[in-house]
């Protein structure tokens, strides 16, 4: 079937990357056309400059299976050296010849082609033309972008996150062992390792919905980010940034499991505390708002 496509990162796929999928699926329908949205298996910019490259709101296999939730088909392609020098000729060419594509929804800021960065929408026009393939341009959601959710998200403000997002910012990784002191003090936590090139919340105590493996089962977690300054100069102290969730009433051995995190809100900041008692006294009062933060969503 000839299809209809939107090329992007698509990070976090956001309130303005699903007005642009609303639109192709408008136009493709129109035509008679499948709608595909093009995207890529890591950020350009981790290949062109590693070093400038931003963190990840989603994983590719996350973000591939949020667009399609959409009804849009998800086309993930490798971004190697050979897709970054082509031209934008080249490019549209190419996916004209290879996806049988016959019409392209361009966002407000697309850009393609190692040549694309000074072209308008209208140079584009002229080569799809040329080749075949129809371009047409998709509305703007003003003020809505993947650095303005990453900006919220490392400061640590879920709300804006979860507005520019239209939906929870998350994280995942794999559960590994930690130092087990929760579970001395009655709330036991998984220790995620996640990649490091993920967006991760500001340090400190956040409400979550925690989901195992590929359940759809969310269940109300706290989770802290930091470097747990309690145990600073202890055997226990960890010397990097940790993200420890403890899910409530889930006991669960999940070790070397996956284990996605859905943010609802920030409780506080990360502290030091005197002692275990005022940990646990505190750690109670963060279960309690858990619950409720959760439970207002409901």
């Amino acid at each position: 079937m000839r299809k209809a496509v939107t090329i992007g990162t698509f990070d976090g796929v956001h309130r303005g990357h699903r007005l642009v999928l609303d639109t192709l699926k408008k136009e493709a329908e129109k035509r008679g056309l499948q709608p595909v949205a093009i995207t890529f298996d890591r950020h350009p910019l981790e290949l062109v400059a590693p070093e400038r490259a931003p963190g990840n709101l989603m994983s590719p296999e996350r973000k591939a299976e949020t667009i399609r939730r959409e009804g849009v088909q998800p086309l993930v392609l490798p971004f190697t050296e050979q897709l970054r020098s082509m031209r934008a000729f080249e490019w549209l060419d190419y996916i004209h010849r290879k996806y049988d594509v016959d019409l392209l929804v361009a966002g407000y800021d697309n850009t393609f082609g190692s040549d694309g960065l000074d072209m308008s929408i209208a140079d584009y026009k002229a080569i799809g033309d040329t080749i075949g393939i129809e371009v047409i341009s998709a509305p703007e959601e003003d003020g809505v972008s993947s650095s303005a959710v990453r900006k919220a998200v490392k400061a640590g403000n879920i709300e804006k996150a979860r507005e520019l997002l239209g939906h929870m910012p998350e994280i995942e990784g794999k559960v590994l062992p930690g130092f087990h002191v929760g579970r001395e003090i009655g709330f036991p936590t998984a220790n995620l390792q996640v990649n490091p090139r993920t967006a991760l919340p500001a340090p400190g105590v956040y409400a979550a919905l925690a989901y195992i493996g590929d359940s759809d089962n969310g269940m109300p977690t706290m989770v802290n980010i930091g470097f747990r300054p309690t145990f600073e100069g202890t055997e226990k102290a960890s010397g990097h940034l940790t993200v420890e969730a403890h899910i409530i009433g889930e006991d669960e051995n999940l070790y070397n499991r996956t284990l996605r995190l859905e943010f609802v809100g920030r409780l506080r900041d990360e502290r030091k505390f005197g002692s275990y008692d005022e940990l646990t006294a505190q750690l109670k009062m963060d279960k309690e708002e858990t619950l409720k933060r959760v439970e207002g969503m409901a």
